[in-house]
């Protein structure tokens, strides 16, 4: 690697120049995949062009299209970003290393969440600075989002957003050595939708060899919509744009009539003979898949790939809380996200509600929102790849609780996100309306949380005892750690 001040790294496809700043260099906006336009928009991920000269990589370049998203009087921009930063030439990667990089250093691959229509690596939150501070090369990611993402399309390939991300995979092992990264010890990770596309790749027989690790941070096993529930979704999509549901008609529709037409679809009822809607009404769009990964997993699909999975202890708030529905919480609410989730709704009530006998109804309906979104499905995906001895399994539950909204914002979804990139310092997550509160968060909390997850990337263990099918150890992250075997034992068998 060049050390002069504008570094520059030559890559498969053409040279880049890169950002210096302190110890670290950013590249920013190179290419991984051919901007998907038209019908390409709907077609697998395709190779990019190759050019000339050298490549300016040192500003943050368009993402994917999407709707600005907001959730009630939580500011959630530096998680979501500002929204469609326009450009065709979106199938990018952000790549941070250390200015003085060596060789063979471990590699982290990020998939951003934000509900399958939302997100980018332009997001304050994804910066890598911290990870090639501390000798990792970070990688942060773009894919199709919404429609052209995740809709299911007679005539195109499904999952087109997952694909985007075996693709970065493949130019991830085709160019990182030439950052300081080693091919062969790459981490793919993500966060919630993120999250459940890294189970997607984890359950993929095409993905084996492009990664060694994968953290699961609030995803879920059991997300995919079948293919009876996503051709629902597609049916509702059409007739908003009056065209018939194949792909040959949805070509030349623009990304400005498709992102508009996604938004109203959230809330489609998806409850089958067979099979709830795992995401209970919140996005329209998820992985589509008739096996789940856990499914796949359990028998076998990359057994030998370390696993890091977990969630937050009050995952729901952020789903309630902000928008008023948690303090005003009914009976009936309760009743009704369960019998959303789950085929024996008055029995999965009864044992929160005697697991939690002191719970107002909105931390019941909370709990059991969160795990029919991400607990479930990441207690099936961590036994499922626990089963396997080829590999190791570590599983935690993130506990510190934000003081964001007069207390009530809790240990959310998504608040574990600024300790694992170290973060937390950032004005704009502090506040009485930001993600981190109005106090000051635990720069501790953040090193040791950072830490933990490069140990995992560099070694396969983050510090703490492996997750089996008996004891199932899991660490309790918050300002003090403990290691507990089996929580919310009650809860969990409840699901199975």
């Amino acid at each position: 690697m060049n050390h002069h001040p504008d570094p520059v790294v030559s890559t498969a496809q053409g040279a880049v120049r890169g950002r210096r700043q302190d110890h670290t260099t950013a590249f920013l906006n190179i290419p991984y995949a051919a901007p998907p336009l038209g019908a390409g928009r709907f077609a697998p991920p395709q190779p990019h062009e190759s050019w000339d000269g050298v490549r300016d990589a040192t500003e943050p370049g368009p993402n994917a299209p999407q709707s600005e998203r907001k959730l009630g009087s939580v500011d959630m921009s530096p998680y979501f970003g500002a929204g469609w930063s326009h450009g065709e030439d979106y199938l990018t990667v952000n790549v941070w290393t250390p200015a003085s990089a060596g060789d063979n250093l471990p590699v982290m691959v990020f998939v951003h969440g934000g509900g399958f229509v939302a997100g980018s690596t332009r997001s304050t939150m994804y910066d890598g600075s911290a990870f090639a501070r501390d000798g990792v090369v970070l990688v942060t990611l773009n894919y199709r989002l919404g429609i052209a993402g995740f809709l299911d399309l007679p005539g195109a390939p499904a999952n087109r957003g997952l694909l985007d991300v075996l693709a970065a995979l493949h130019w991830v092992r085709e160019n990182i050595a030439a950052f300081g990264g080693d091919p062969r010890n790459v981490t793919l990770f993500g966060q919630s939708a993120g999250a459940t596309i890294v189970g997607g790749v984890l359950a993929a027989p095409e993905a084996t060899g492009l990664f060694r690790r994968a953290i699961v941070q609030s995803g879920s096993g059991l997300g995919a919509f079948t293919t009876e529930q996503a051709a629902r979704v597609t049916k509702a999509a059409a007739e908003a744009l009056g065209v018939e549901p194949h792909v040959d008609a949805f070509a030349d529709i623009s990304d400005e009539r498709l992102v508009e037409a996604a938004s109203p679809l959230a809330g489609i009822d998806l409850q089958t003979e067979t099979h709830h809607d795992p995401l209970v009404g919140l996005s329209p769009f998820s992985l589509v898949l008739d096996t789940q990964p856990a499914e796949s997993v359990a028998a076998g699909v990359n057994a030998d790939v370390d696993l890091l999975i977990g969630t937050n202890t009050e995952e729901g708030n952020l789903y309630l809380v902000p928008v008023g529905k948690y303090s005003t919480s009914t009976a009936a609410d309760i009743d009704d996200v369960a019998a959303r989730a789950h085929p024996e709704p008055v029995q999965l009530v009864e044992t929160y509600q005697k697991a939690r006998p002191e719970a107002s109804f909105g931390e019941l309906r909370s709990a059991i929102m969160g795990d029919a979104l991400f607990g479930a499905g990441s207690w099936a995906l961590a036994g499922a790849h626990a089963a396997h001895p080829e590999s190791a399994t570590f599983s935690y539950e993130f506990a510190w609780r934000s003081q964001a909204l007069d207390g009530e914002l809790g240990a959310t979804h998504a608040v574990e996100l600024p300790f694992v990139f170290d973060l937390a310092q950032l004005p704009q997550l502090q506040g009485a309306n930001a993600l981190l509160g109005p106090d000051k968060p635990p720069a501790e909390l953040a090193a040791r949380m950072h830490d933990a997850w490069i140990r995992f990337a560099r070694t396969g263990d983050p510090g703490w005892d492996p997750y089996d099918t008996e004891r199932r150890s899991t660490m309790r992250i918050d300002s003090e750690w403990t290691q507990v075997d089996d929580p919310r034992s009650q809860e969990r068998q409840a699901w199975i």
